[in-house]
């Protein structure tokens, strides 16, 4: 009786497993749909449009885009979770699901259901002020705010920039400082442009054209080498602040238990589109720049992003339900 347990059980096992190679070498045989975890016309949706396109194009299979925002991309990222491994469904996100890894406490899903595919665009985080302020660089104004209150604005609670420029004000620079949250990346510029608020925390696409129109003077910018789109504003490293970066990136998601070799498939294919000059010169329009992953790759800097941003929402005390 053992004996033929265990010979049951191996045969069940030896179909699993070829199986997931039969499955893999037929995909993809119908639709795929893409769930956004943002909102129509955000960044996350419109890179996520612009590469499934390209591999609706070349693979004759539609990839369908259904936007479920909400909770800064988690609920998107749970329906996914509970969507079948077999690459029909797949999670379009940002850096929130790697902040939400350590700061939410109700998420529904836990991070490891996931499995990267490709991380795709990434663009900097920065901080600029009105024209009026007497600060030139970050290290001139955080030199000007001590030992008196400052605040600064940005989209939102639990964004990358919130985050980070929360840490390195409060926590490295030791001022004190207020948070001013806003409902969106355009409202926080325009409190900035109308100088009703001391600072501005802002991904480089958000504020670029205020900074290059010269109604908002950029800082700092949250990388460890200057931008070619803004190349005179210095980073964060040039004003003293070494080892703090933060950008927001798009991603590529699937449920953990997704084949590999339909992951890779994936990820070649979004390669692929993100080669295209096309593409290329959409995303430089974005202040994006383009960024090509294995799936192996793609975990390891996923993996990085939870640790760095876990050490920050800590010190910060920043949780969310």
């Amino acid at each position: 009786m053992i004996s033929r347990s265990i010979c049951t059980a191996a045969a069940a096992l030896a179909g699993i497993a070829a199986g997931q190679p039969a499955m893999a070498q037929s995909y993809p045989s119908q639709n795929i749909t893409l769930v956004i975890g943002f909102a129509t016309g955000g960044v996350v949706d419109v890179i996520a449009r612009l590469l499934s396109q390209k591999v609706s194009e070349k693979s004759g299979k539609t990839l369908i885009s259904e936007n479920r925002g909400g909770a800064g991309g988690n609920l998107a990222a749970k329906s996914v979770v509970a969507a079948a491994p077999d690459g029909y469904t797949i999670l379009a996100t940002a850096t929130g699901l790697a902040i939400s890894a350590t700061a939410a406490r109700n998420r529904g899903f836990a991070i490891s259901d996931l499995k990267p595919v490709a991380i795709v665009a990434a663009t900097p985080d920065i901080v600029a002020v009105h024209p009026s302020n007497p600060a030139q660089t970050l290290a001139d104004y955080v030199a000007s705010a001590k030992g008196k209150p400052t605040n600064y604005g940005s989209s939102g609670l639990g964004t990358p920039s919130h985050i980070t420029t929360e840490y390195l004000l409060k926590i490295v620079a030791k001022l004190d400082v207020t948070h001013v949250t806003f409902t969106g990346g355009g409202p926080a510029v325009n409190a900035a442009v109308g100088n009703h608020i001391h600072l501005l925390a802002a991904s480089l696409p958000t504020a670029i054209a205020q900074i290059q129109g010269g109604q908002l003077r950029g800082l700092g910018i949250a990388r460890a080498t200057r931008h070619k789109a803004v190349p005179d504003l210095q980073t964060f490293a040039e004003n003293g602040f070494a080892g703090i970066e933060s950008s927001t990136w798009s991603g590529f998601f699937v449920p953990a238990k997704t084949p590999d070799a339909v992951v890779a498939w994936l990820n070649a294919e979004f390669n692929a589109a993100l080669k295209q000059p096309d593409i290329q010169a959409k995303l430089a329009t974005l202040g994006f720049e383009p960024m090509e992953t294995t799936p192996a790759s793609a975990a390891q800097f996923f993996n990085r992003e939870i640790e760095s941003w876990a050490s920050r929402t800590t010190a910060i005390g920043f949780f969310m339900n």
